[in-house]
């Protein structure tokens, strides 16, 4: 064997089983946490050397999640609801969107937002313009 494979071989027990898939919420707790430990040392770094570990378990977490916690399908208005809180933004802070009545009709659900004003939202909030829909 070569010296790559040597070293993983003598580490595999101790990282196989954060990268197998959750079989309960107790090992995706347990999942969650190592996750949380290794980006405290990890940060921002994508050349430190757990960073490939990093990726791998946050894939799993992932995955876990879609299949056992699927988040409810939100409308734009309650988007748009919760970044305005997030952001202390009232209804007349958003030329984005427009005009408040424009905006009170959007988050009284008598509107739906267009794409123009997704695209607007979507740069001043930094999210994907695909929260929206």
């Amino acid at each position: 064997m070569n010296a790559i494979l040597d070293q993983a071989a003598q580490h595999w027990s101790y990282i196989a089983p954060l990268l197998s898939e959750p079989t309960n919420d107790d090992e995706y707790d347990a999942k969650v946490k190592a996750l949380d430990e290794l980006l405290d040392t990890v940060g921002d770094d994508e050349n430190h050397p757990l960073a490939g570990l990093v990726a791998r378990l946050g894939d799993v977490i992932e995955a876990y999640d879609e299949q056992h916690r699927p988040m409810p399908p939100v409308s734009g208005a309650a988007v748009l609801r919760y970044l305005m809180d997030e952001h202390g933004v009232t209804q007349s802070e958003l030329p984005e969107v427009g005009a408040q009545s424009v905006v009170s009709a959007i988050l009284s659900g008598k509107r739906k937002l267009n794409w123009r004003q997704i695209c607007g939202l979507s740069e001043r909030f930094g999210v994907p313009t695909d929260v929206f829909k």
